[in-house]
């Protein structure tokens, strides 16, 4: 099979999640024997444009590439650029043309792509893997309007009231803009049951949405933290970008209720805060300095260096205050066998089971955050439990399987159903 992998970035220039995980499952593709093509885009915050064509290199690798797609509407999640990228993606396609397209993000790339693809190639089976809600939301697909205040939308019919500018007759036309073009993806795929029925209530037929896992590269586990009588009785360990979303600052208050009660414990943060607001940066620092040497900012990492940073912690928190679909840090904590704390919602309370190989804690809620990691370090017993009921997560290459035989269906079996348009009020026609 001839199989092109679109990504809305490289993770050589940001390490998210979805892009991790998109360029993994292209790379296990090629080692499965398939002919293979990464292509992720990018715009001015990492790339300038080259003249004359909108494809850059990003290492010395023929199989990977960058697409500088810079003009892109983000509200509309339309790509703009009809006099570079159009005519250059008609001609990356035709070259190229694969069997299959895989999708992991239409972030930059436009919600047009698919639409493009099948009028280039008519019978390319196209799949999509959703990773968020960046279509159904218009606040960053987060599915909040603030920390407390879910998204509209998340309810069957509900209409994204997020962004205080735009117009509710505009959130709606966004929408059924962006559900006329995914009518061209023949299958979607959901690494979570909480995303799936999230885009069922938006209006994409439950046949149409497999659900398949994420998985991780095989490594060895991270040996369990030694003890001694000097060590801290707990440590923490925070994985990821620092952002408001992430719950940064409610791990810090938490962190602090800590120390304040004298908690014997250290938190160690991995991760920095790139395109952040200056007044969130502005917080934080100052929470660190507060905070330290209770607790340690050691800055941004490679995936490479997550099973040295395992090796040091006991516990992984993840306290994001929005419906996380299936978050990379998840995973890679379970692979090493350490139980998380994490918020009990979305793809959150899915992967991790509340205390059989983890705890849930209260969204928003640095009080609640606090107890339960009190808990976690007073209570060596509970830490043994839990860590003994960690599953470890599937291989990128029994996953990478899984798609192979998704791609090898028939295009009539993935396509029986239409996008459904969700209903609209008078009220919102004449807004």
């Amino acid at each position: 099979m001839r199989i092109l992998v679109f990504a809305h970035n490289h993770p050589d220039l940001h390490p998210g999640g979805t892009e991790t995980v998109a360029l993994e499952l292209a790379r296990a593709y090629r080692q499965a024997g398939h002919q293979t093509l990464f292509v992720g885009a990018t715009n001015h915050l990492h790339r300038e444009p080259h003249p004359g064509t909108s494809f850059q290199a990003i290492s010395d690798r023929s199989d990977e590439l960058l697409m500088w797609a810079g003009h892109f509407d983000r509200f509309n999640m339309s790509q703009i650029d009809l006099m570079a990228y159009v005519p250059d993606m008609t001609t990356l396609l035709q070259n190229f043309r694969p069997d299959v397209v895989h999708i992991h993000h239409l972030l930059l790339l436009g919600v047009e792509l698919p639409v493009l693809i099948r009028r280039i190639l008519p019978d390319v089976k196209i799949v999509m893997t959703l990773h968020d809600y960046y279509p159904i939301c218009a606040n960053d697909g987060v599915l909040m309007q603030t920390p407390d205040e879910p998204c509209a939308a998340l309810n069957a019919g509900g209409l994204c009231r997020c962004l205080p500018n735009a117009k509710p007759n505009d959130v709606r036309l966004r929408e059924r803009f962006i559900k006329t073009h995914l009518r061209a993806v023949d299958r979607f795929v959901s690494p979570s049951n909480f995303l799936r029925d999230v885009y069922i209530r938006w209006g994409l037929p439950a046949s149409k949405i497999s659900l398949l896992r994420n998985g991780r590269p095989e490594v060895a586990k991270a040996p369990a933290r030694p003890r001694s009588k000097t060590a801290p009785k707990a440590v923490f360990g925070y994985f990821g970008n620092l952002t408001p979303w992430k719950g940064t600052e409610v791990l810090l208050q938490a962190a602090r209720l800590l120390r304040d009660r004298e908690i014997d414990f250290e938190l160690r943060v991995h991760g920095g805060a790139p395109f952040q607001d200056p007044g969130f940066v502005e917080r934080i620092d100052e929470m660190f300095d507060d905070l330290s040497p209770h607790v340690a900012r050691l800055g941004a990492y490679k995936p490479a260096d997550v099973p040295g940073l395992m090796g040091h912690v006991d516990w992984v928190v993840v306290p994001s205050v929005w419906w996380e679909n299936a978050p990379l840090v998840i995973a890679e904590a379970q692979q090493h066998g350490r139980p998380v704390i994490a918020t009990g919602i979305g793809g959150m309370a899915e992967a991790v089971r509340d205390r059989i190989d983890g705890l849930h804690v209260r969204r928003n809620d640095p009080a609640n955050l606090a107890a339960v990691m009190a808990e976690a370090a007073s209570d060596p017993d509970l830490h043994r439990k839990l860590s003994a009921g960690v599953r470890k997560p599937l291989s990128v290459t029994a996953v990478a399987e899984q798609y192979l035989n998704l791609f090898k269906e028939k295009r009539d079996t993935m396509r029986d159903q239409p996008v459904r348009d969700a209903p609209t009020s008078r009220k919102e026609e004449t807004a």
